[in-house]
């Protein structure tokens, strides 16, 4: 892939720590400032269906695209990744090296991510 198709202002969020109390449970927050941003590319994925609560509910799935770096090593699904010029926010479901096999071309991390879910 050309590095001229890495269009997208992308941040990338860690987890942070759990706000609240342990005897009414705690909720895991992502801070406010990305963790480290990057540019990419982000390809919409046709969709699927699911029966959720006896519904007929939609799912919205992009592939993300970025080189690979020392910050982006570190990503993991229990991060999140936001397009920082539109503010879409996706949950990143897996992480993969397209070319595991080959050392040499081993330079990007793909990402399936989903939109429009809760954190």
């Amino acid at each position: 892939m050309p590095a001229g198709d890495l269009r997208t202002r992308l941040g990338f969020y860690q987890r942070g720590s759990s706000v609240g109390s342990p005897d009414y449970g705690s909720i895991d927050t992502y801070p406010g400032t990305a963790t480290f941003t990057a540019y990419g590319k982000v390809e919409p994925k046709l969709g699927g269906e699911t029966i959720l609560a006896g519904r007929l509910a939609g799912k919205n799935f992009s592939n993300v695209t970025v080189l690979q770096s020392s910050d982006s090593n570190a990503v993991d699904t229990d991060w999140i990744c936001k397009n920082e010029d539109t503010g879409e926010v996706y949950n990143i479901r897996s992480v993969i090296d397209p070319h595991q096999s080959d050392a040499k071309h081993g330079m990007w991390w793909e990402m399936l991510c989903e939109k429009g879910v809760a954190t």
